[in-house]
């Protein structure tokens, strides 16, 4: 199932992770109906969708409802303050960079962008306690500016009790392996992530 949730500016935060989890809501709650293992609720998301999907699976876990088995983050924008290398290293070049990145933030949060009243479903690198998420496949390009806060993401999931399958593709910029998905590399990354679903749907 994918949810078409409203996007900022005109319905900044918290309308796009609010969609994002009434969703996975209606999904939970019509699982029988819609023939969906309630034991096997996985959510996924790329790019400003990753971000979206580790905002909903952090709601879902503080709102008790529901249980998510999985996450999926792939190349995932998490983080609005632009303190680390990688978000400033892109400059315009490639398909997202640092002024594409900062129009997003801004989009989404207004104002409020980099400051204190930033919710960490909206940017969940500002999330303090990482316990209780499920199993997390993430994985990001080693020339992707949002590499470091996904490291540091993908870190603090593991430090913090998550099972965590992180890879990082060396030379992989953002959005890689869906604008160049004949190169080894896309293919050997979207090899990597299928068979972790499969495990995921086996389990």
């Amino acid at each position: 199932m994918s949810v078409e949730y409203r996007l900022g500016p005109d319905h900044p935060d918290p309308a796009p992770v609010e969609d994002c989890y009434a969703g996975l809501v209606w999904m939970a709650k019509n699982a029988a109906e819609l023939g969906i293992d309630p034991e096997l609720l996985l959510i996924a998301g790329v790019s400003g969708g990753g971000g979206l999907a580790a905002g909903t699976a952090l709601l879902a876990r503080d709102r008790a409802f529901p249980e998510l088995s999985h996450q999926f983050l792939m190349c995932l924008m998490l983080d609005d303050r632009f303190e680390t290398h990688s978000s400033r290293m892109v400059d315009r070049e490639g398909v997202w960079d640092r002024y594409s990145n900062l129009y997003a933030w801004i989009s989404l949060l207004g104002e409020r962008r980099g400051g204190p009243a930033v919710s960490q479903y909206a940017a969940p690198a500002r999330a303090e306690d990482l316990s209780r998420l499920p199993r997390t496949y993430i994985d990001t390009g080693s020339a992707e500016g949002f590499r470091d806060e996904i490291l540091i993401y993908a870190g603090r999931l593991s430090e913090a009790g998550v099972s965590v399958d992180f890879h990082m593709w060396g030379g992989g910029f953002h959005g890689f392996d869906m604008t160049a998905d004949h190169a080894a590399v896309s293919r050997a990354s979207s090899a990597t992530r299928e068979e972790f679903a499969r495990r995921a749907l086996d389990a």
